[in-house]
C-alpha cells in the first residue's frame, strides 16, 4: 500500500497548505477499481477542475490542476461516466502553473484558477465556449472554432470587482462569522482581504468582521449576508447589511460600520435567509440610498438589492460588442427584457433607438426609470414577465437577450421567435444554457454569426459572452437588412435583474470534460484554434 499526502492548491504555496491528510491509495479490493493513478492533465473545464483521462478511458475532473501537469491523483468519487479526484503529488508542474498570491486559495471557493497563468485562463475560456457549441448546439468542431473569437481580457487580472458579497452566520461559540464560502460547503472562511476586490474595499472583510462582531455583542442581529460596492468613477462605497426581520439598533450599528470603513451609504435589506430575492423592506441607515457608477459616459444609480455588472471595465466591452453587433439605425424600436438598471437600454436609447425595457424585479424597475431620467433618455419601462410583455410589443428589428444563468424559458423563447427580429444579440454568463438556446433558435431559422467571449471574472472559470444571430427571413431598420420594413429592436436583458446572489452552473444532465454538460457521456474534444476577432461582431 502507498501513502499519499494531500496536495493543497499549489505545492509552491506553503502558506496555503494545512495539515496533510493521509489517505490509502492503490486498488479498491472489492471492485478492483483504481483509487489513484498518475495522470497528465489536459485542459480546464468550466467547473474549475482540470481534465484528464484514466487508463480505462474514463474522464477525470481534477481539482486544483493546471493543463500540462503530471500528477498522482487520488479518486474521490465515481459518477457513472466520469470521476472526480484531487492531486496528492505533483510530479511535473505545468509551465502554465503559477504561484497563487492569496494564502486562502486552497480554502476559499472564489478563485479556482488563481494557480493558472492568465493567458492560459483566456485560452481555456474560449475553448469552453467552443465546446458548448460543439457538444450542446451540435456544431461541428471546425465551424464552432471559426465562430468564437479569442477571449477579450479584463484590463485588470486582480482588484477588478466593484462588489464583494460576504456570507454571515452566528456561531454559538465563536460569535459572528463573516467571510466567503469554503469550497463546496456552507462553511465560512474568514480572510482578512480579497485580491479580486477593488483596492478601496479589498480590506473590507477584516474591517467589517471586527465592527459587526462588536456591534452584535452577545445578540443575534439576524445578519446572513453583507455586500460592499465601490465605484472608481464616483468614489462611492456602499455597505448593505442583509438581515432577517427583527430588532435592530439602526443608528448605533450604522455608526460602528462607518467607523470601520469609509462609506457614502449604509443600508439594511430585510429579506428571508432562504429566499433572499423576496425583499420585505430596504432601510437607509446612513448617507445615500443608492450607489453610483458610470459606464460609457452614462450614469447609473443602483439600489442595494439590485444587480449591476461586477467588473465595470469589461461591462463597457459588453456594451460596445452589443452595439457593434446590432448596428442599430436611428428610429429602430428597442425592447430590453431582464433589463436590470438599463445596462444596454440606455446606450441603445442614446444611439437613437426607440427603447422598450422590461424587468420583473421591483428595485431594478425603479432604478431603470430613474437612470433613464437622470441621463435625459426616453425609455419605455415595463415591469413584469419578459415573455408576456415581449409578446405584446409586436415585431422587432433586433433583439438583445441577457437572461439569468438558466437561459431563456420556453415562453420567453417563443415570444422572441414571434417577435421575428432580423438580428439578435444574446449575452450570457452560462455557455451551456446559451448553447442550448442557440440550438433552439437555429430550429427557428436563426444562424449564429459570431461569438465574443469577454473575461469579466479573471482567476475564476466564469465567462461572459456576446453572440449575434441573424434570421434569413424578415427585415427591419437594422444595418445590412437590404429592404425597408417596420419592426423593433428588443434588448432581452440589459444586464440581468434580480437580487444580487451567486449561483452555480446550470444546464446539462451529464458532465462532459468541458464541464458544460449536455453530452451523452463524458468525452474529450481536445483544444481548438486560438481564434481571432469573433466573426459578425
Amino acid at each position: 500500500m502507498v501513502i499519499c499526502r494531500r496536495f493543497a492548491g499549489n505545492l509552491m504555496n506553503k502558506r496555503s497548505a494545512r495539515r496533510p491528510q493521509t489517505v490509502n491509495i492503490g486498488y479498491h479490493e472489492a471492485m478492483r477499481k483504481p483509487t489513484e493513478e498518475i495522470l497528465r492533465l489536459k485542459r480546464l473545464s468550466d467547473n474549475g477542475a482540470a481534465v484528464a483521462h484514466a487508463a480505462d478511458g474514463v474522464v477525470v475532473f481534477v481539482s486544483d490542476g493546471a493543463p500540462g501537469d503530471l500528477a498522482r491523483v487520488t479518486y474521490e468519487r465515481t459518477h457513472g461516466s466520469y470521476r472526480t479526484g484531487r492531486i496528492c503529488e505533483l510530479l511535473e508542474p505545468s509551465p502554465a502553473r503559477v504561484q497563487p498570491p492569496c494564502p486562502f486559495v486552497a480554502e476559499c471557493g472564489g478563485c479556482a484558477w488563481q494557480h493558472v497563468a492568465y493567458p492560459t485562463q483566456l485560452e481555456a475560456k474560449r475553448q469552453i465556449v467552443v465546446d458548448a457549441l460543439q457538444r450542446i448546439a451540435g456544431l461541428d468542431a471546425g465551424r464552432a472554432a471559426e465562430l468564437v473569437g479569442a477571449a477579450r481580457s479584463s484590463p485588470r487580472e486582480y482588484h477588478y470587482r466593484n462588489k464583494l458579497v460576504l456570507g454571515a452566520r452566528n456561531d454559538e461559540r465563536e460569535g459572528l462569522q463573516l467571510g466567503f464560502r469554503r469550497r463546496a460547503t456552507q462553511t465560512i472562511v474568514g480572510p482578512d482581504s480579497c485580491l479580486l476586490a477593488h483596492r478601496a474595499i479589498a480590506g473590507a472583510p477584516k474591517a467589517l468582521r471586527g465592527a459587526l462582531r462588536f456591534a452584535q455583542g452577545n445578540r443575534d442581529l439576524g445578519l446572513f449576508s453583507v455586500s460592499v460596492r465601490h465605484s472608481e468613477h464616483s468614489g462611492q462605497t456602499e455597505v448593505a447589511l442583509w438581515t432577517e426581520a427583527g430588532a435592530f439598533e439602526r443608528a448605533r450599528i450604522a455608526s460602528v460600520v462607518a467607523s470601520a470603513l469609509k462609506t457614502t451609504g449604509i443600508v439594511r435589506v430585510i429579506a428571508s435567509r432562504r429566499e433572499p430575492r423576496t425583499i420585505r423592506q430596504v432601510e437607509l441607515l446612513s448617507g445615500f440610498g443608492a450607489w453610483k457608477e458610470r459606464l460609457t459616459g452614462l450614469e447609473y444609480l443602483t439600489s442595494a438589492p439590485a444587480f449591476f455588472q461586477i467588473n465595470s471595465a469589461t461591462a463597457e466591452l459588453l456594451i460596445s460588442q452589443v452595439l457593434s453587433g446590432l448596428k442599430p439605425a436611428t428610429g429602430s424600436r428597442v425592447a430590453d427584457l431582464y433589463a436590470g438598471g438599463g445596462t444596454f437600454a440606455l446606450p441603445l436609447a442614446r444611439a437613437g433607438c426607440e427603447v422598450n425595457a422590461v424587468e420583473d424585479f421591483g428595485p431594478s424597475v425603479r432604478d431603470l426609470r430613474r437612470n433613464a431620467e437622470r441621463n435625459g433618455l426616453e425609455v419605455a419601462v415595463h415591469g413584469g414577465d419578459a415573455g408576456r410583455i415581449l409578446g405584446e410589443l409586436g415585431t422587432l428589428d433586433a433583439l438583445v437577450v441577457n437572461p439569468p444563468r438558466a437561459g431563456l424559458r420556453a415562453a420567453a423563447l417563443a415570444a422572441v421567435v414571434a417577435a421575428a427580429p432580423r438580428r439578435l444579440a444574446y449575452v450570457s454568463c452560462n455557455p451551456a444554457t446559451w448553447a442550448r438556446d442557440v440550438a433552439r433558435l437555429a430550429e427557428q431559422g436563426y444562424a449564429l454569426r459570431g461569438v465574443q467571449p469577454i473575461d469579466q471574472f479573471p482567476q475564476t472559470p466564469h465567462i461572459e459572452l456576446v453572440s449575434v444571430l441573424e434570421h434569413a427571413q424578415g427585415c427591419g431598420k437594422m444595418g445590412g437588412c437590404g429592404a425597408a420594413g417596420g419592426g423593433a429592436v428588443a434588448t432581452v436583458g440589459g444586464g440581468g435583474g434580480g437580487a444580487a446572489a451567486d449561483s452555480g452552473n446550470g444546464g446539462g444532465a451529464v458532465a462532459t470534460d468541458s464541464g458544460t454538460g449536455g453530452g451523452a457521456a463524458a468525452t474529450d474534444s481536445g483544444t481548438g484554434a486560438a481564434g481571432g476577432a469573433a466573426p459578425g461582431l
